[in-house]
């Protein structure tokens, strides 16, 4: 049986053709290759990791989806689109199209995340998917990136039943917000902590034209988005009912 060594050198090793055989499945020809290794490099990998790009990639898609959603769902008002893009734009629905594009696969993990099982995390495959939109973007620009997107979401069921959804914290702060035609939140990573497969994210949720700011913390930057968004909003409606 390898080691968690050999295995991160096996990877490494047959990069090249795993990274063509995405490139297959996403339907897009890199030009600078160099940008999907980088997005499908972790932190615990490499100091040139895919950080930057999930960062990017995640405005892409959401820019991507709304398109997406303008079109297809031409009878919804403002508030259900934008609950029905969180449903589309959530962790799990971004795990699953990971799996789809076969990204364990490919991913370059240090030897603690390998032995962790971070291949499988959610949380990095999301992230991972997210930095491939960006690297396309990059690459290509949003001419390239959208329908990508779309190639993407062509095995998701698309509809406005799923409105109905539980709204997750960023959605429901993005509505109370919009909903007093205030500014949309701004959110920061300030601090990550402990060992490359076993962090902890610290993110700052602001709103400057309230003055009004909340810290939250998790595993991956987008948990920890969700508990800054959840203190804030609870910060703002007691406010409210004061």
């Amino acid at each position: 049986m390898a080691t968690s060594s050999a295995l991160a050198l096996l990877t490494d090793v047959a990069h090249p053709d795993l990274l063509s055989a995405l490139q297959v499945r996403l339907g897009y020809a890199f030009r600078q290759r160099a940008l999907l290794q980088q997005a499908v490099t972790h932190r615990s990998f490499s100091a040139d990791h895919n950080e930057r790009l999930e960062f990017l990639g995640d405005s892409v898609l959401n820019l991507a989806v709304a398109h997406l959603l303008y079109t297809q769902l031409s009878d919804l008002p403002e508030g259900d689109l934008s609950r029905v893009r969180a449903n589309l734009v959530k962790q799990e629905t971004l795990h699953q199209l990971a799996q789809q594009m076969e990204l364990p696969t490919v991913l370059r993990l240090g030897e603690g995340e390998l032995r962790s099982g971070g291949q499988k995390r959610p949380s990095i495959l999301a992230d991972a998917m997210e930095a491939v939109i960006g690297a396309v973007y990059l690459d290509g620009g949003y001419a390239a990136a959208q329908p990508l997107v779309e190639r993407l979401f062509q095995t998701v069921d698309i509809n406005p039943s799923m409105q109905a959804a539980a709204k997750d914290p960023k959605t429901e702060l993005q509505e109370w917000l919009q909903g007093r035609k205030l500014a949309l939140p701004q959110y920061t990573v300030v601090d990550t902590s402990g060992a490359a497969h076993r962090q902890t994210f610290e993110v700052a949720c602001e709103v400057p034209q309230l003055r009004q700011s909340q810290r939250g913390l998790g595993p991956s930057r987008r948990a920890a988005e969700q508990a800054a968004a959840r203190a804030l909003l609870d910060i703002l409606k007691n406010t409210a009912q004061a």
